[in-house]
């Protein structure tokens, strides 16, 4: 019996050492396993951090044809009809060959020039004595030009795009359509009136009656033709409006420097003045007269002078009379 209590111990014994091995082992490999990616994702971070970071992508802006369109300038739904406008801001090179290349560009595409106005404007002036008695000025100057260009509206957007090819540099831009249908239907229904007006006084003007009564009439007539001229006119200035875009252009380029030479007065004349003794001789001269101007000035007050005389003669008398 106690044989039998001793092996069950000794066998209790060795299944636990046999169980504890086991579970000390399965802790090992778990800590392995788990110590893996832990050194994994440590050798990533410090590549990351000796890796440079990675450049910050730069907008650039677009294109100078793509900064000239709008939908302004295309649109054209049915049944509408737009007057387009545009002004467009920008530097240039030169500004007189671009003025010139834009006018050529305009004809081009079946437009005019309505105005082309070119001006400097002097933004600072210095100058020194150079040599030779000349004095050296030097100044910067802007040029600026401002055009007003008519094309074909259906060809505003085609002529923006090759306008780009003069701009360096967009400062601004504006286009804006405007919708015309009601102001076309106002001077059709305009002109119809006037036209009616005018038949209507065309018979009372030639029916029989009173000559004053015809007069009157002959001179409403009259009012109502010039009246449906004006009208006519007027729509025929609107569909010129609608037919051509008016484009205002404004240039200008990067200031520039202008050197002159002008005479100097004052070196001139201290070259061409009189000489030493000269100077001296006019200077007594000079001297002499106003000498002479001063006695005759002196005489002017001998009323003064007389006064002046009585009162010391009478201060005298009045002296030996007390003595």
């Amino acid at each position: 019996m106690m044989r039998t209590m001793i092996r069950t111990a000794v066998l209790a014994c060795a299944w636990t050492l046999v169980l504890a091995g086991c579970s000390r082992k399965e802790s090992a490999a778990d800590s392995e396993a788990m110590d893996v990616p832990h050194a994994e994702l440590s050798k990533r971070e410090a590549g990351n951090a000796s890796a440079p970071p990675a450049p910050a992508k730069s907008l650039s802006p677009p294109d100078m044809q793509t900064q000239l369109q709008s939908a302004a300038n295309t649109q054209d739904p049915q049944g509408r009809r737009f007057i387009r406008t545009a002004s467009v801001a920008f530097g240039v090179r030169d500004v007189y060959r671009s003025a010139l290349s834009i006018e050529d560009l305009v004809a081009k595409f079946g437009g005019f020039v309505e105005r082309n106005d070119i001006r400097s404007e002097i933004n600072d002036t210095r100058t020194h004595t150079g040599g030779d008695g000349m004095r050296v000025e030097l100044s910067t100057y802007t040029l600026q030009g401002s055009l007003t260009v008519r094309v074909p509206s259906e060809r505003t957007q085609e002529f923006l795009r090759a306008l780009a090819d003069q701009v360096e540099f967009l400062d601004s831009r504006n286009f804006e359509a405007t919708d015309a249908q009601f102001d076309l239907l106002r001077q059709q229904l305009a002109f119809a009136r006037h036209q009616d007006a005018q038949a209507a006084l065309a018979q009372v003007a030639s029916a029989p009656g009173k000559t004053g009564e015809r007069a009157d009439a002959l001179g409403a007539r009259a009012d109502a033709q010039a009246q449906r001229d004006e009208a006519t006119v007027a729509r025929a200035e609107l569909e010129d409006r609608i037919a051509f875009a008016r484009i205002g252009l404004a240039l200008h380029q990067p200031p520039q420097l202008r050197r002159t030479e002008r005479p100097d007065l004052e070196v001139a004349m201290r070259r061409e003045g009189p000489g030493f003794f000269a100077r001296l001789g006019d200077a007594l001269a000079r001297g002499g007269r106003l000498g002479l101007d001063l006695i005759v000035g002196i005489a002017y007050l001998w009323p003064l002078w007389l006064i002046v005389a009585l009162a010391v003669f009478a201060v005298r008398i009045r002296r030996r009379s007390r003595r």
